[in-house]
C-alpha cells in the first residue's frame, strides 16, 4: 500500500479492498492529482439491496470521503435483460413500474451513505434505462458490437461458467456485457467519468467497457475490483439460515442487522471491522489483537459501527442496548415478536416464524441437537408447544436459538 500516493488507493489498500486494476499507476496519479468521478452499476432486481453490495457502498464512500465524485448507476435499462454473473437461471423480467419502485427504495439506501449535493464531490445517481432505452438495433449493432468479439465473449466467467453447467444462456443476457461496456463509455461522456468499480466477477466486463472508451472515443478510462468476501469458514458473505441480510429496515430490523455483525466469526472480525467501519486502523488493529472472550467486545463494536452507517446513530444505539438486555437475561423492547393468536403452537412454527430458522426441518434440527431454550428451560422435544396457559395478560417468553439469537413470545389479548 506504501506504492500508492493518492490517499484515495491508499485507503482501500490498507482497508483490504483492492484486488485488480487495469492501470494502477495512472489512476494514481489521476487521483493524486484532481477530483475524479468513479460509478458502480447496480441493478434493480428488489426494493432493496442486501449486505452483499456493501462493499460495494463503501468503495463508493471511500471515493467521496478522499475528495471525488462518487456515481451510483441504476440499471434501469439492464434490469429489462438481467446479469448473467453467478446465476444458473434466467432473472424474472420485471415490469417498469416495478423496476421504478425497486430504484426508489435502493435510493433511501444510499442516502445514508452517501452525499448527494449540487457541490463539488457531491454523488449523483443516475439510471441507464435513459440511454438504453433509446439505442436503436441496428447502429449499436454497427458502432458498438463490432468491438466485442465472440470468442471473447465467451470467455468471461458470466457466460463461461453457465454453459458448463449445462444450463441456458438466452441472447438476451448474452448482450448484457455490451450494454455494460457502453454504459461506461456514455457516463464518460455525460459525467466525465473515468473509472468503473466492481466485484473480481465483473473484471471481464469492465476490462470490456475500458477498452470501449479507447476504441469508440480515444479516452483513457479505468477499471477497479474488489475481492469477494467470503467469511473464515468459507461461507458465502451475508447468507445466512434465516435468508438475505437487508440493508432496508422494511426488510430487516436494525436489531437483527446488528445480530448479522455481533456473530461475526473471530477469523473475520479485524477484516470486517476495516471494510465495514470507519474506526481508525491503529484502533482495529487493537481490537483484532483480543483474544478469547474478549473478541466479543470488538464483535459489538463491529455489530453498532456497522448498524450506524446502514440505519444511524440512534437506532445503532438502541440494537446495542436491546442486545445488551437480551443478554442480560431481561425481556427487552426491539427484540423480533411472536404474538400467541390460539390455545397453543408448535415451538418449531415460532422459531421459523421468527427468522431464526429457513424451515421447520431446520428448527426440528436445532432443537435436536439442544441449540433451543423458552426462558433458561431447554426445549427437550421437536414436539414441544407453547401453551397460552403459561402466559398470563402481558406476560412474555424469551425464546433463544443459541446463545446469540433471541426473541419474544407474547399472548394475545384477545385470548380468553
Amino acid at each position: 500500500m506504501d506504492q500508492y500516493k493518492s490517499e484515495f488507493l491508499r485507503t482501500l489498500a490498507e482497508r483490504g479492498f483492492l484486488h485488480q486494476v487495469t492501470d494502477a499507476a495512472a489512476l494514481d496519479a489521476a487521483a493524486g492529482s484532481g477530483r475524479i468521478t468513479g460509478y458502480i452499476g447496480f441493478d434493480a432486481t428488489a426494493d432493496s439491496l442486501h449486505v452483499g453490495s456493501l462493499v460495494q457502498i463503501m468503495l463508493l464512500r471511500h471515493l467521496q470521503r478522499t475528495g471525488h465524485r462518487p456515481l451510483v448507476l441504476m440499471g434501469g435499462g439492464t434490469t429489462k435483460i438481467g446479469d448473467p454473473s453467478g446465476r444458473d437461471e434466467t432473472r424474472q423480467l420485471l415490469t417498469d413500474d416495478q423496476i421504478n419502485a425497486n430504484i426508489a427504495g435502493i435510493r433511501r439506501i444510499f442516502d445514508r451513505f452517501l452525499r448527494f449535493e449540487d457541490a463539488p464531490g457531491g454523488a449523483i445517481m443516475a439510471n441507464n434505462d435513459a440511454w438504453l432505452s433509446e439505442l436503436k438495433y441496428i447502429p449499436l449493432l454497427r458502432d458498438v458490437g463490432r468491438h466485442f468479439t465472440i470468442n471473447r465473449m465467451l470467455t468471461m466467467d458470466s457466460v463461461k461458467l453457465r454453459l458448463e453447467r449445462e444450463q441456458p444462456l438466452t441472447f438476451l443476457e448474452f448482450n448484457y456485457m455490451i450494454l455494460q461496456g457502453y454504459d461506461f463509455v456514455e457516463l464518460n461522456q455525460r459525467y466525465g467519468c473515468t473509472l468503473q468499480m466492481g466485484g473480481s466477477d465483473q473484471w471481464g466486463n469492465i476490462v470490456q467497457g475500458v477498452e470501449l472508451g479507447r476504441r469508440l472515443r480515444d479516452v483513457q478510462l479505468f477499471g477497479l475490483t474488489s475481492p469477494l468476501i467470503a467469511t473464515a469458514s468459507g461461507a458465502k458473505m451475508g447468507k445466512t439460515a434465516s435468508g438475505a441480510v437487508w440493508l432496508n429496515a422494511e426488510r430487516l430490523s436494525p436489531y437483527d442487522y446488528w445480530q448479522f455483525w455481533r456473530n461475526t466469526e473471530d477469523g473475520d472480525v479485524g477484516r470486517f471491522l476495516r471494510m465495514f467501519t470507519e474506526l481508525p486502523t491503529a484502533e482495529i488493529a487493537r481490537l483484532e489483537a483480543l483474544a478469547g472472550a474478549e473478541i466479543n467486545a470488538a464483535k459489538q463494536i463491529l455489530a453498532t459501527e456497522a448498524t450506524r452507517l446502514c440505519h444511524g446513530e440512534a437506532a445503532a444505539a438502541e440494537a446495542a442496548a436491546t442486545a445488551a438486555r437480551a443478554f442480560a437475561g431481561g425481556a427487552a423492547q426491539g427484540l423480533p415478536t411472536y404474538t400467541l393468536e390460539q390455545d397453543t403452537v408448535p415451538v418449531i412454527d415460532v422459531i421459523v416464524a421468527l427468522g431464526m430458522a429457513a424451515s421447520k426441518s431446520d428448527a426440528r434440527r436445532l432443537i435436536e441437537q439442544g441449540g433451543v431454550k423458552l426462558d433458561d428451560r431447554l426445549v427437550a422435544s421437536p414436539a414441544a408447544r407453547i401453551m397460552a396457559a403459561d402466559l398470563n395478560d402481558g406476560d412474555t417468553l424469551r425464546l433463544s436459538v443459541g446463545k446469540k439469537r433471541h426473541g419474544l413470545i407474547r399472548r394475545s389479548g384477545g385470548l380468553p
